[in-house]
């Protein structure tokens, strides 16, 4: 049925017809497809059960009923509150003109969709039990008992991965499957007064509060009360619309953030809710361009506090007033006479003015945080921190916002973030809809420039945006979606996460705080959240894989520049360019700094590619001659290390060592890949894929695991299917492929749709030849009729000594029980007196164990 999708979509006449016959069903309808609902869950439930009764994980399963029984209690309240639905849908543009049949549409489409979702998993416990699939358990821990350990969160000996909501509450019915993350918020408005002393509301709540589970100290930086502006000026509270609200670089900003800090830290220390550490701001960026007479978005002033730190900065980077009046075009007497207008002009990008103003913004704002950790540090010495940066600010083009991902990443003991993925856009269009089926860039590149910076670092994205964003939401999203993105973001670093948002409260109804960013959003999407929570169960069953994909050596590295990024209008289109043609080769990619090419380990990688970097600073270009000194590969096109960071020819340039040029963007893709086949360094097994669309669309990984085969995971991020082949490279036999979510085999030749996800083993055909002729070493037995009118023959394929054959209802009540010695067929009956329907059979022998579901007519 898929008329009722033309809701969420921008309208249709077919959707207002379909909204009237709705309505005239009214609540008869709304009550039939609850019934329906609660009579699925029932039947699930007792699928449960029976399958308990024969050792299968049920759990995903029962993740399903939960979801179920939330989003009916939400429907049910959506039905009695449609008016404020009303409201919350005509905040968002493409709902607004339709916002009233939204309404009215939205608690059975909430029902049909937990129908849809129970249907689901139903059908797919019935195979599970029938031994058709297979599962492997998934690992069920106590948040309160795992911690944090280097590049890893641990419980139970186990490496496991952490999923919540932001918001969400902490009812036993939301914790229990969807997350059970902890922590305390404290904000600069908890500062009562200059003696610092604190809210009395905050400090009971604090001192009440137990150690909890696993969690972080999110700091505000909002709210600053009216007495700071008094005692720190009246430029102190600055930038409101922002995370940020009062001037980082006013000494009574250090003032009040230490009497905050002093107050707390004490108490949270060595608590479990604070393990994860301290988040030091939320969404931080500075961001001071205009264009014309007009600001960019989320721009603004500095105060004469930071133009005079400004000044006291240019004489350490320039020493004489000379020095800059000549690469500035300026005639100042000296450094207490520059001045600049802030916010600065788009327009004099690519200028030295602009250039140093720029790296002066990161500076300050890094030593801000530098000094905040500092001070957190006082009262508890192995805290924590972190920062929930936006990715976009390193991945897009636009700088001078203040945020030097490198510096802050490398400061951190853990690496946060708020990365997102696009679904679709609202409005607008985005330039990634015309190839791939939902935007990767942000996750992807983003995640690999982190774990290239802190490789031994967990990552924590504490406002996760994989399912809506501000310009990305759509009612219909598609569960293979979350799945792929929550999957691809673990397998490239991700180690815990807070999804934005949930937005409702324990009865269904909706927080006041959750703005246009509710109509919807996952809250009104249950097979949405519930794929989330069934993928954390697979992430988790498979933690030692997908953790090992997070640590794969990348042997590939690309070249950044901040000197390039702060110069030109698109540098990091031009990045992409290159990490574009390489991100489907299935070989883990990172990048490289001078920092990086200084402090790390160097056999950490095989080759650096510089494309199209034109500027760069002497202290750049020395490292990458460093390396080249070392016996490392660089791969350098024409255009790149000409200029440095303020446009002057550069007077040398990389010689020697295995220097090599490239033109375009794919002869250095091409070239870096034969380099690192030749040091046989690519992937265990050979992916080859077409599609209608002419370029490639699946991102993929391949690890060994514990039996020495090869693990891929495979994710569709493209427009159209993809028809995809795999082969074990070195192969004796050929090549055979195990579906690990499945637990069967499959062949090797795979069709995915947009969104499709493969997670396999890959191994030698003599290795399956060994495994079939153990296979059928076992004793199995033939069972027929099914469905039957109740009698039903077992054929066993060798005689059998003992046997016992017991059938059960579904609600695992045995309806009877055979023993039999020295056989090799059989007969159980189920007899007249139990109805329809269906039932499980089971046989055990001395050495083995056999299940099946039997369908009675």
């Amino acid at each position: 049925m898929k008329s009722h999708y033309c809701l969420f979509g921008f309208g249709s006449t077919k959707f207002y017809l379909f909204i009237c016959l709705l309505m005239g069903v009214g609540q008869l309808q709304a009550q039939t497809l609850e019934d329906q609902a609660k009579q699925k869950i029932t039947e699930l439930e007792t699928l449960i059960t029976a399958a308990e009764k024969e050792g299968v994980d049920a759990t995903p399963e029962k993740i399903t009923v939960r979801t179920a029984e939330v989003f009916l209690k939400y429907a049910n309240w959506d039905e009695a509150n449609k008016a404020t639905n009303v409201d919350y849908f005509k905040l968002v543009p493409i709902y607004a003109d339709t916002a009233t049949q939204a309404a009215e549409f939205l608690p059975d489409y909430e029902r049909r969709e937990v129908i849809k979702m129970l249907d689901e998993g139903i059908a797919y416990l019935t195979k599970l039990i029938a031994g058709e699939v297979f599962r492997k358990p998934g690992h069920q821990f106590d948040w309160s008992t795992a911690t944090h350990q280097g590049d890893q969160i641990v419980a139970d000996g186990r490496p496991v991965f952490l999923s919540d909501y932001t918001w969400k509450p902490a009812t036993d019915e939301l914790t229990e499957y969807h997350g059970n993350e902890d922590g305390f918020y404290i904000s600069p408005s908890h500062v009562s007064n200059q003696e610092g002393d604190l809210n009395a509301w905050m400090l009971n709540d604090l001192a009440a509060k137990e150690s909890g589970t696993l969690g972080f100290i999110f700091i505000n930086n909002k709210g600053v009360k009216q007495w700071a502006e008094d005692a720190y000026g009246p430029d102190f509270i600055m930038r409101e619309e922002t995370y940020t609200g009062y001037d980082i670089d006013n000494p009574g900003a250090r003032e009040m953030m230490g009497k905050l800090l002093e107050g707390v830290v004490p108490t949270m220390d060595g608590k479990k809710y604070s393990e994860l550490g301290y988040m030091l701001c939320n969404e931080p960026h500075f961001y001071t361009n205009k264009s014309g007479e007009k600001n960019t978005w989320a721009s603004g002033p500095v105060s004469e506090y930071s133009k005079d730190k400004f000044r006291i900065w240019l004489e350490g980077v320039h020493g004489t007033i000379a020095t800059l009046n000549t690469l500035w075009g300026t005639s100042f007497g000296s450094f207490d006479e520059v001045t600049i207008d802030i916010p600065i002009d788009l327009s004099l990008r690519g200028t030295p003015m602009w250039y140093d103003w720029a790296t002066f913004n990161n500076y300050r704002v890094t030593e801000w945080y530098k000094w905040l950790k500092s001070e957190i540090r006082k009262y508890d010495a192995d805290a924590k921190v972190h920062l929930k940066i936006m990715p976009n600010l390193w991945t897009e083009n636009e700088r001078n916002h203040g945020i030097d991902m490198e510096a802050l990443t490398e400061m951190s003991e853990i690496i946060g973030n708020d990365a997102g993925a696009a679904y679709k856009r609202m409005w607008g269009h985005g330039e990634w809809e015309e190839y791939y089926q939902f935007e990767w860039r942000e996750m992807c590149m983003g995640h690999d420039f982190y774990k290239s910076v802190g490789p031994n670092k967990i990552m924590y994205n504490t406002e996760a945006h994989f399912l809506s964003t501000v310009v990305s939401r759509d009612m219909n999203q598609d569960p293979r979606y979350a799945r792929a993105t929550y999957w691809m973001a673990h397998t490239q670093g991700l180690t815990a996460s807070q999804t934005w948002y949930w937005a409702r409260q324990e009865d269904g109804s909706i927080r006041n705080e959750s703005g246009n960013g509710y109509a919807g959003s996952n809250n009104q999407q249950p097979r949405i959240v519930n794929e989330v929570a069934k993928t954390m169960y697979d992430i988790n069953a498979y933690a030692e894989e997908v953790l090992a994909m997070q640590r794969q050596r990348k042997p590939i590295r690309i070249f950044y520049s901040e000197s390039s990024a702060f110069n030109k209008s698109a540098h990091m289109d031009d990045v992409f360019e290159l990490y574009e043609d390489l991100n489907f080769e299935g070989v883990p990619l990172g990048f490289a700094t001078k920092n990086i090419i200084e402090s790390q380990d160097k056999s950490l990688w095989d080759v650096i590619l510089v494309h199209k970097t034109e500027y760069v600073t002497e202290a750049e270009l020395a490292a990458l001659q460093s390396y080249l000194n070392a016996g490392g590969t660089v791969i350098v096109d024409a255009g790149s290390l000409k200029k440095n960071q303020y446009g002057q020819a550069l007077s040398t340039s990389l010689s020697g060592g295995n220097l090599m040029t490239a033109g375009s963007s794919e002869d250095m893709a091409q070239k870096a890949m034969t380099l690192i086949e030749s040091k046989g360094n690519t992937p265990g097994v050979t992916l080859t894929e077409t599609s209608t669309a002419g370029f490639k669309g699946c991102i993929w990984k391949c690890v060994k695991n514990a039996d020495g085969n090869q693990v891929v995971s495979i994710v569709n991020v493209g427009k159209v299917d993809a028809k995809v082949n795999l082969a074990l490279n070195g192969a004796t036999q050929g090549t055979a492929i195990k579906d690990l979510f499945k637990g069967i085999d499959i062949p090797n030749n795979q069709v995915l749709e947009p969104y499709d996800m493969l997670f396999v083993e890959v191994r030698d055909e003599k290795t399956k030849e060994v495994l079939e002729v153990k296979k059928k070493d076992k004793k199995e037995a033939v069972i027929f009729p099914n469905p039957t009118k109740g009698d039903v023959n077992i054929r066993f394929s060798k005689m059998e000594e003992n046997v016992e054959v017991t059938i059960f209802d579904i609600l695992g009540r045995p309806v009877s029980t055979q023993q039999y010695s020295q056989v090799m067929e059989v007969s159980a009956k189920i007899g007249e007196n139990h109805p329809a329907g269906t039932y499980v059979l089971r046989i055990q022998g001395d050495n083995f164990k056999q299940s099946q579901l039997l369908i009675k007519e």
